[in-house]
């Protein structure tokens, strides 16, 4: 089970906004772009200025960039914005979106470096192997445990703790390798439903 499933009641929610987005002129390709620009600026502010507040920019992001993300994709399939650059904008900027908002997280003394770098390379094979699901005849994975969804919802998690200010504890040193681990698992996963849905085709 995933957050991942909950997306479908989220789009519906999200649905007049975007039908309103469409009709002031608004592209699939432009949301796309924008939710990467506001992630990379995030990144670059935390890394540059990693004051604990600033660390509660990351909660509010991430359900904003997840309703960015919902939109995109329904102005693509639901409006006929579909396009082959926007496949190649969607997946890259994801990955680059999800690694600078995971990076800052090295410089607070807390969360070992070395495992914060190791879940992010992990995260991005995760989002990778999900798209090599089209290139052996499956659909693109999103199987769990933890997908994009997952990630979005500790990391927030995590921000918003630091960002209040809670003192730190001996066990959060283990958060970001129990995190890799996951990845570990899902990319595993992602995998083999990609060869069993290709193998049943």
């Amino acid at each position: 089970m995933s957050i991942y499933a909950l997306k479908p009641r989220f789009q519906a929610f999200l649905r007049p906004l975007t039908q309103g987005l469409y009709a002031a002129g608004v592209t699939a390709n432009q949301v796309t772009l924008a939710a990467c620009f506001v992630s990379v600026a995030i990144g670059i502010a935390l890394t540059i200025h990693s004051s604990p507040a600033l660390f509660l920019l990351i909660p509010v992001w991430m359900f904003v960039r997840m309703a960015f993300n919902a939109i995109d994709g329904m102005l693509a399939r639901e409006f006929g914005q579909k396009s082959k650059l926007g496949a190649y904008l969607n997946e890259l900027t994801d990955v680059i979106s999800d690694a600078c908002l995971y990076l800052p997280f090295a410089f607070v003394p807390h969360f070992p470096a070395l495992w914060v770098g190791i879940f992010t390379v992990l995260a991005v094979i995760v989002e990778m192997t999900g798209v090599i699901g089209l290139m052996v005849g499956a659909s693109r994975r999103y199987d769990g445990p933890f997908g994009k969804s997952d990630r979005a919802f500790v990391i927030g998690a995590l921000a918003l703790a630091l960002g209040l200010g809670l003192p730190a504890q001996p066990w959060q040193a283990w958060v970001f390798p129990c995190m890799a681990l996951l990845c570990a698992v899902t990319i595993v996963k992602r995998v083999r439903q990609g060869l069993q849905e290709a193998a049943a085709l």
